[in-house]
């Protein structure tokens, strides 16, 4: 196994990062030297790599069971977390678990004991408990967001995982937000805390007021699309909101991705699999999508609905603007009524350009086969480009799961590379091809 694990230029490499952030290197530096750390940072500014990282220090090639565990709030975070980690390349066995998936699929997966576990509380303890797993010789423990795993009511699981941990050397706890407070069963004794919030609080975000009338609040966000003319995430306070802009921006053509939590999980999946390959130009989302899902850096963001609390504000507009790069947070105001106390200062947008709509360049692909048929990106890349005809610059982000895969393609080839790939074999494998 040592010899498996890469150094860290290689990974950062293999990563396509050329330079790791300040955040990064004081967390990796702190997290390797002590025994409890606390990284505070906005989501989206790389708090993941910087704890990944040092986690391949602590493996010991020499012990088959589990020795890291990450515990996380959302299923969409889990997946993200064992997607960067499998990009990684450090040969390490990997499992993610989480609801929303039948927990034979995770037994079948975990008959063969990964080094490192990633979950949601619920599950985890799922199968600590049911599956009498041998927990003693995990000594790395990270909970990400740990102020979100706290907010959605995780703490009495949470307490419970950690019974489950004797032998912990090292504990690590991530967040957006400095206020929620650590419980004592954490035991997290004399931490050395890294405060990054205050510094990257947005300073090349430029807030901007686009006033409207109730009646006339989806022509004028019509008219906003056409100003921006990039890829964003429209923010709505409900589900039932959610739905019924989608029905309208589809009515005007819009290509976008809806995301929420009353959707199936595989749904989710895909919305933010076409989101982030640039399938869909537009998410439209509650604030389920603020917080813990790792999406590319945004142009800008919108609150069609505006927010109940301060802390939802920030959180939505730090998924624009972040690290050094510039974004716009839009607020949707209705003439002649005030804004709440936590929006301050702005400019009113009084003029719009007219960038236009572009429709995306990319279409996303469903592959019916993935890892446990032994495919890699790789062979489904040469597919595309031998059998399909895709030049090397045509295929675009690659997303293999277990048991299928997505490929971003060019829109206008995407129904001719469906008849000529469909049923196609990759690896031996026979696998079905269709558009999402």
């Amino acid at each position: 196994m040592a010899d498996i694990i890469k150094t860290r230029q290689e990974i950062l490499d293999k990563l396509g990062i050329e330079k790791l952030h300040p955040m990064q290197e004081e967390a990796i530096e702190v997290i390797e030297k002590t025994e409890n750390t606390v990284v505070l940072s906005p989501t989206g500014t790389g708090k993941t790599l910087g704890f990944l990282l040092p986690l391949l220090a602590e493996i010991d090639p020499g012990v088959s069971g589990i020795q890291a565990l990450i515990v996380v709030p959302s299923r969409e975070l889990a997946i993200q977390i064992e997607q960067m980690f499998r990009d990684m390349g450090t040969g390490l066995k990997l499992n993610a678990v989480y609801g929303g998936r039948a927990k034979s699929k995770d037994r079948l997966e975990l008959q063969h004991t990964p080094t490192v576990l990633i979950g949601t509380p619920g599950r985890i303890l799922d199968h600590f408990t049911d599956d009498h797993m041998n927990t003693d010789s995990i000594k790395y423990l990270v909970l990400d967001e740990y102020d979100k795993i706290l907010e959605v009511g995780f703490e009495e699981e949470l307490s419970e995982i950690i019974s489950f941990l004797p032998n912990l050397e090292k504990r690590v706890l991530t967040s957006a937000t400095s206020s929620i407070k650590i419980p004592g069963f954490v035991n997290m004794t004399k931490p050395t805390t890294l405060n990054y919030l205050e510094e990257t609080l947005n300073a090349s975000l430029k807030l901007k007021i686009v006033e409207t009338a109730p009646e006339e609040k989806l022509q004028t966000l019509i008219t906003l699309f056409n100003h921006i003319g990039n890829q964003g995430i429209v923010f709505c306070n409900l589900r039932a909101n959610v739905e019924e802009l989608s029905v309208l921006l589809e009515k005007h053509k819009i290509e976008h991705s809806c995301f929420y939590g009353g959707m199936e999980q595989i749904d989710r999946e895909r919305a933010l699999i076409k989101f982030s390959n640039g399938s869909s130009q537009v998410l439209v989302a509650t604030d389920l999508a603020a917080r813990g899902l790792d999406i590319p850096e945004l142009d800008y963001i919108i609150h069609y609905d505006l927010p109940y609390h301060a802390e939802e504000f920030t959180h939505r507009n730090g998924r624009t603007a972040r690290v050094s790069a510039k974004g716009a947070s839009y607020v949707m105001a209705y003439k002649g009524r005030a804004l709440p106390d936590f929006i301050t200062g702005g400019e009113t947008l009084e003029q719009f350009k007219t960038a236009g709509i572009a429709k995306p360049f990319f279409k996303t692909l469903f592959i019916s086969g993935g890892r446990k048929d032994k495919i890699s990106k790789g062979d489904i890349a040469g597919v595309f480009i031998k059998k399909g005809g895709l030049s090397s610059n045509e295929v675009g982000v690659i997303e293999l799961k277990q048991d299928c895969a997505f490929v971003a393609v060019p829109a206008k080839k995407a129904d001719e590379l469906i008849d000529k790939l469909n049923n196609t074999h990759i690896k031996r494998r026979k696998v079905r091809i269709y558009a999402v």
